[in-house]
């Protein structure tokens, strides 16, 4: 039944004592709440212990003196502490709503923050759905562990409080119930291993429904083209079921612990009421105290169950909490040696003809990359770099060009520090590229993924994304230098349209160009494009590379390129062959070569060109 539902690599076990420093330290900066909701689960207690003494007290005044007077003035009295009960358990069901959403607010917060924060190797390993489960359901049950908690402390102070009152009527029977106790508690201490188990399994098969649904509506498209409506949902069925067999086995092995205690409890009661009843009839104590002996008995049992039970039944959040702590304590595999601020000067290395208005950093970098034998790997079978060494000059343009598995992607991804490299120097602007402080750093890169990803919002506010604090008068100055912005007018609101979930309201031609636009706003010293393979429109294509064009100019910039007019506008061209660099140049001067450039060309580039467009329609007039 648990097959397929491994831990991810992440995941580590902690003791339970470990989980609940950790929790406590979420509920220390609210002490003050803890203290007023623990005077109020006193007065809670001392409320249900002064109404069976007020009851024994009432039965033995009427066994000795029949009084109307004195009836009724009991029965007031237990009306007026029933409606004090009632306000005071109103108040600690709000007190302990607030708290749990606070603390449980602040977990997933952290949860959240820790995660956005891994590095991009981190989201290609593991499935979004089972990490996004973490954050949401995880914390959801943990919720509960808190209710169970506030409830635990309840019940250890009515039963601290209970068995002095015991101790008062006979303490010669309340020591023979304290002998049964530990009984019940071993019970219920007994069970927690299996609980745990159950359910870490049980949440691990929630995240495998998510993760199943996620990738469903995410690949809905698709899958209706190929029509496999079916086929997802007989793998989610599966799925499904598996999380049933699981959550229904945890229920069985849950629902157990209760019966349990109770059963153990029942059998105590019996035998402290047949021993309570021999002492009330040999005089040893009255009949009220014997009754006020039975009623403190039932309230005894009660939390003592509950605390028995408690390493049971707090296994869930337990279990969800140690899944939470270790996507928070998940390591992350890019390493920064140091965190030092940038402190760079301007420098005029290349002309900047942007407007200073829209330059969003303090310093920049000049722009200069150099790989100084470098080796990256994704793992040990997937060596990709090896002894890798590449030198870009601040404001230089460069296309890096290969075949599939090349290496042109991995450059990229270890220029903006998404992963870690094993060997040898990366360095901007002479320094260690592990010596920045990487939110600075990162500021200074503008990318733009082959396909490009927008926000469900409007395209100003994509447009804005990276500067927030532009106005829209200035987003629109940006959008209308591509072009003179004609792309802008051929949007159904202008820069209010909505573009959809993902951008699918816009054509990717157009999602290009917002992507690129975004960037303009930026004005990074450092320009990274993993051009788009998709077909476009010439004149949308015009657009683009004028975009390009505004960027190339005032960054440096490092294309892969999949359109010949990206490729003849560079300074240089990077020709890539299974992690190695085996020719470079421009346009022209590879052309000339004949080598592998040249074969390229042929293969992915020379449909583009207006020559070859002319031969075929000599060809077609012929």
């Amino acid at each position: 039944m648990f097959m397929g539902l491994a831990a991810e690599k992440y995941d580590r076990q902690y003791s339970d004592r470990q989980l609940l420093r950790r929790m406590a330290a979420y509920f220390a900066p609210y002490r003050g709440r803890l203290i007023r909701l623990a005077l109020v689960v006193l007065a809670i207690t001392t409320i249900g212990l002064v109404s069976p003494l007020l009851i024994a007290r009432g039965i033995d005044l009427v066994g000795v003196q029949p009084n109307v007077g004195a009836i009724i003035a009991l029965c007031i009295g237990l009306l007026v502490l029933s409606v004090v009960n009632w306000l005071c358990n109103l108040t600690r069901r709000r007190m302990t709503a607030r708290l749990i959403a606070d603390v449980i607010g602040q977990m997933r917060n952290d949860a959240f923050k820790a995660t956005i924060h891994h590095d991009m190797a981190f989201f290609d390993e593991f499935q979004s759905g089972k990490v996004i489960t973490r954050i949401t359901n995880d914390t959801q049950e943990l919720s509960q562990v808190t209710v169970l908690i506030s409830d635990l402390i309840s019940q250890f102070t009515i039963l601290i409080v209970l068995v002095i009152v015991l101790f008062t009527i006979s303490w010669q029977l309340t020591l023979a119930l304290l002998v049964m106790a530990p009984v019940v508690v071993f019970l219920g201490w007994a069970f927690r291993r299996v609980a745990r188990l159950v359910t870490r399994s049980g949440f691990r098969a929630i995240a495998e429904v998510n993760s199943a649904i996620q990738e469903a509506v995410a690949g809905i498209r698709v899958a209706k083209t190929f029509r496999q409506e079916q086929a997802i949902y007989d793998r989610f069925k599966q799925i499904n079921r598996r999380s049933y067999e699981v959550n229904l086995r945890r229920g069985f092995v849950l629902s157990n612990v209760f019966p349990t205690l109770n059963a153990m409890a029942g059998l105590g009661t019996a035998v402290m009421t047949y021993v309570g009843g021999l002492a009330a009839v040999g005089g040893a104590v009255s009949v009220g105290a014997w009754y006020l002996f039975i009623i403190s008995l039932e309230q005894f049992w009660f939390p003592m169950t509950n605390i028995a039970s408690f390493w049971s039944q707090i296994q869930g959040g337990l279990s969800a909490c140690e899944r939470i702590f270790a996507l928070i304590d998940a390591e992350s595999s890019v390493k920064q040696i140091e965190n030092s601020k940038l402190k760079v000067e301007r420098g005029d290395s290349h002309d900047r003809t942007f407007n200073a208005q829209f330059s969003m950093l303090n310093s920049r970098l000049r722009g200069e990359i150099e790989f100084k034998r470098v080796d990256f790997r994704y793992n040990e079978q997937q060596q990709v770099l090896r002894d890798f060494s590449l030198h870009i000059a601040p404001g230089e343009s460069v296309a890096l060009v290969g075949h599939t598995g090349a290496g042109k992607s991995s450059i990229i991804k270890l220029i903006t520090r998404f992963y870690e490299f094993q060997g040898g120097q990366i360095l901007i602007d002479g320094r260690d590229i592990r010596t920045f402080d990487l939110t600075e750093y990162r500021r200074q890169l503008g990318l733009v993924s082959q396909t490009p990803f927008l926000f469900n919002d409007t395209v100003m506010n994509n447009i804005r994304y990276a500067r927030p604090d532009l106005s829209d008068a200035a987003v629109e100055a940006v959008a209308r230098r591509i072009g003179g912005g004609e792309w802008v007018e051929a949007l159904p609101n202008g820069l209010h349209t909505q573009v959809g979930e993902r951008g699918q309201h816009l054509s990717m031609g157009q999602r290009q160009l917002v992507a690129l636009a975004r960037v303009l706003a930026q004005h990074p010293p450092i320009f990274i494009l993993d051009e788009a393979t998709a077909s476009v429109d010439p004149f949308t294509e015009k657009q683009i590379q004028a975009a390009l064009n505004l960027i190339l100019a005032d960054s440096t910039s490092i294309l892969i390129a999949h359109r010949l007019s990206t490729v003849k506008s560079v300074d240089r061209i990077i020709v890539l062959d299974h992690g190695k660099i085996i020719e470079e140049g421009d346009h022209a001067t590879l052309m000339a070569r004949g080598g592998h450039y040249a074969m390229l060309y042929d293969t992915y580039f020379r449909h583009q060109s207006a020559d070859f467009n002319a031969e075929v329609y000599q060809k077609l007039k012929a």
